[in-house]
């Protein structure tokens, strides 16, 4: 299969991408499940912009800034803030029906607000603004001759040309291997330029607000061909998700805290002014660390967070879809507070490109959470992720459409795919045994707090797994389970290499070791290069014999039979 480009990934970005890369050529949308199922899509808070009067884009500028923990790139954020009114004006052209103030003669967008900003400026969809901006993208995109959309395919690895060519100095880009879920076969895409907007990787964590296909795809595929990944021990952890056997991974939208919901603890007391002067209105790094903190203290399984004092048709009107899916569980969050903890939510590093959604690798572009763009810094500011996947898509498809226009020879012929020996199957327990180890062990030792030895036991384990994936994917034939497998576990170890480098505690990144942040030393991005060994200091290596020693006197004595 051929087209001028190739978009992996189907949620934000990627759509936003395939729209204007139609102006120029064919494009093939590539979506491991069905449109419109995408991390967007579960995205209830909304967009950050500057929209009113009484706001200024130096204010949204300076609020993202605090929030990344002065780790934000100021080029960047200054770019994305400028461009944001522009690129909400295209979705509103698109048709996507942001809600309006209730009671005022002129319509009138009703703004809302989250943690960490000081102006109301998140345009919304009541509490379901990524459903209802996946609905208009999608819609356009079904309309678009020009976009083929390939559901229930999953990438396997990026064609990149000095992979099978060693003279060639300047890698590019001509698209990606895929498996037909549904056949079982992998298929060769080439295109002239590839856009990565495969979402972020929650599912390297035992509990998480992401949807199951959010396993670090972009990011693993990235790194094994060569491009730099930055910023991969800032992983957003979001204080409220519904605690419930029956609930899988729903989010209780940072909204509700900017309506005015309060944390609680199950005696009712209040406690987030203890931890920071803004509340429930902190950022959300300081607001899980906080109720972390309440459930270790105290030995709590849950906290509360209770909106019921706003009166019930404000509530059942601003937050109808969290409202009817409680009532689901048998919660009516009119009357009750709502059992929360804190779950794998966001990831701010990623893949790294320029202004312009560009990697290192020429004709492969990324933009969307997969990307470590300079926005985020340490920490995410609420609702900029959606702002971050629209200007970027839209920012690459620009530069893509020149470069496809500019060269019309033939995409170069590289190899189909070639399985070798491999066979099917007959030990898929270790696949599953590995996945559930990988996410337990990220939970336990390299989540929302961490330590030297925490992070020396992470490392030693990963790194034996790793050596266990490497060998069952050679051998057997490729399934969707194994290279999300192959994928979560590389990622897992680039989140735990990353958190090891950083000596400080900076925003999402919080060392007992380092408790205190350090900006004579480290006011600057952790990226790991590939191919660059990955060196321990000292104090790590030290950290990882007492791991070592540790671990042997828990074996006891050696036996052996006679």
């Amino acid at each position: 299969m051929e087209s001028d480009f190739l978009v992996i990934g189907s949620g934000l970005a990627g759509l936003t991408f395939a729209l204007k890369a139609a102006q120029a050529g064919t494009v093939t949308v590539l979506t491991k499940d069905r449109l419109p199922e995408s991390a967007t899509a579960y995205a209830q808070g909304g967009i950050a912009s500057v929209w009113s009067e009484d706001d200024s884009f130096e204010e949204h500028s300076q609020d993202t800034m605090t929030a990344g923990a002065d780790l934000c790139h100021q080029d960047i954020v200054d770019l994305v803030v400028r461009d944001g009114p522009e690129r909400v004006r295209e979705l509103i052209a698109l048709g996507t029906h942001f809600s309006l103030r209730p009671g005022t003669e002129e319509p009138e967008y009703d703004l809302g607000r989250e943690g960490g900003h000081r102006h109301r400026r998140i345009l919304h969809a009541s509490d379901a603004t990524g459903r209802e901006i996946m609905r208009a993208l999608t819609e356009a995109v079904r309309r678009q001759p020009n976009i083929k959309v390939l559901e229930r395919h999953l990438s396997v690895d990026l064609l990149v040309d000095a992979k099978f060519d060693s003279t060639i100095k300047t890698p590019s880009c001509w698209g990606a291997y895929a498996l037909n879920l549904d056949a079982g076969t992998v298929h060769r895409l080439r295109a002239r330029a590839t856009l990565l907007s495969t979402g972020g990787a929650g599912k390297v964590y035992l509990y998480t607000s992401n949807p199951d296909i959010a396993t670090g795809d972009g990011i693993a595929m990235a790194y094994r061909a060569g491009v730099p990944i930055g910023n991969m021990e800032f992983i957003q952890f979001h204080p409220t998700c519904l605690y419930h056997p029956q609930a899988k991974s729903f989010l209780i939208s940072e909204a509700l805290r900017g309506e005015g919901a309060i944390l609680r603890r199950p005696d009712g007391a209040a406690f987030m002014q203890r931890y920071h002067p803004d509340a429930e209105l902190a950022p959300r790094d300081v607001v899980a660390r906080a109720i972390d903190n309440e459930m270790k203290v105290h030995g709590y399984d849950h906290v509360y967070l209770d909106i019921s004092h706003k009166g019930a048709d404000f509530v059942r009107q601003r937050f109808p879809y969290i409202y009817e899916r409680c009532r689901s569980y048998g919660i009516d969050i009119t009357a009750q507070p709502i059992p929360v903890v804190p779950a794998a939510h966001y990831c701010c590093g990623g893949v790294v490109t320029n202004a312009d959604g560009a990697t290192a690798i020429r004709r492969l572009f990324a933009a969307g959470e997969v990307t470590m763009t300079g926005l985020h810094g340490a920490n995410r500011l609420a609702s900029n992720s959606l702002l971050e996947a629209v200007v970027f898509g839209h920012r690459a498809a620009m530069v893509a459409c020149e470069l496809v226009r500019g060269e019309r020879f033939p995409v170069p012929q590289l190899p189909q795919w070639n399985p070798g020996n491999a066979v099917d199957s007959d030990e898929s327990v270790v696949v599953t045994q590995n996945w559930d180890e990988i996410r337990r062990l990220m939970w336990n030792y390299v989540g929302i707090v961490r330590s030297n030895r925490r992070l020396a036991r992470a490392l030693k384990r990963i790194s034996l797994l790793q050596d266990e994936i490497r060998d069952y994917y050679w051998n057997f034939l490729v399934t969707g389970d194994l290279i999300e497998l192959r994928n979560i576990a590389l990622v897992a170890e680039l989140i735990i290499k990353s958190a090891i480098t950083r000596k400080e505690s900076r925003g999402l990144h919080y060392n007992i070791d380092y408790p205190l942040r350090d900006d004579r030393s480290w006011k600057h991005d952790t990226v790991l290069v590939p191919g660059t060994p990955f060196a321990l200091d000292d104090a790590f290596k030290a950290s990882l014999q007492r791991v070592g020693r540790a671990d042997k006197r828990a074996a006891g004595p050696s036996t052996s039979c006679p």
